[in-house]
């Protein structure tokens, strides 16, 4: 990994959710009526946390959970009423204190830890980690050593999403960049799926976890892409 790309972009995110965006993210991820485009985006997360879900047992009670780059808390929330001890983690302070106050109870057994900081220097180890859409911002080889950071700490499951690579993605994406804009959020790596599998066939960086399910979900504006992967 290219600390300085990470760190780099990093910043970049954190100063997006926590300035930039931060309204318009709490709408996007409440309950509140959208119109258009972000009520696309919003059917597609939807549709995104759910298919992680799908890739864990109905039951967590006893599992730890890292939520990485947890947002507002949704799949949080989401994964401690299944029983999980969740701890989320998002590097926005905004997004982490509108979390904490719209965590519901009971947690039917389950708990939520909420904590500012790096995604990648996880507290001790967990039985699965879920990245959603915490990826989808930088290079490839940032993700996976990422990837490899995070299977270190996880001994069930590594679930996360990337952006797949689609000809109308990689034009919004070569766009974004020649036409840059301040109120802009920080713009979506692509990554091709194949050489993504392949390259984390082969990675030693893993530490024996190799790649499972996959499954690409779309929604207007929304194109994201899950994958597990699972100790071998």
């Amino acid at each position: 990994m290219s600390e300085a790309s990470y760190i780099q972009r990093r910043e970049e995110l954190q100063h997006y959710f926590d300035c930039t965006a931060n309204d318009a993210w709490k709408k996007l991820t409440s309950q509140e009526q959208l119109n258009g485009i972000r009520a696309t985006v919003r059917a597609g997360r939807d549709r995104m946390r759910a298919t992680l879900l799908s890739y864990l047992p109905n039951n967590l009670s006893g599992w730890r959970v890292l939520d990485a780059g947890c947002g507002t808390g949704a799949l949080s929330a989401a994964l401690a009423l299944r029983g999980a001890h969740v701890v989320g983690i998002d590097l926005s302070p905004a997004l982490i204190e509108h979390a904490k106050q719209d965590m519901p109870e009971p947690l039917a057994g389950g708990s939520i830890t909420l904590e500012v900081g790096d995604m990648l220097q996880p507290p001790g180890q967990f039985d699965a980690i879920v990245a959603m859409d915490s990826l989808i911002h930088y290079r490839t080889d940032d993700v996976l050593a990422a990837l490899g950071t995070l299977a270190r700490h996880a001994d069930r499951a590594v679930l996360f999403t990337f952006a797949p690579f689609t000809s109308a993605l990689a034009v919004m994406h070569t766009l974004g960049r020649a036409f840059p804009r301040s109120n802009r959020a920080p713009s979506i790596v692509p990554i091709r799926p194949q050489h993504l599998t392949e390259t984390l066939s082969s990675s030693a960086e893993l530490n024996g976890f190799a790649p499972g399910r996959t499954q690409r979900i779309k929604s207007g504006f929304y194109t994201s892409q899950a994958m597990e992967l699972l100790p071998q």
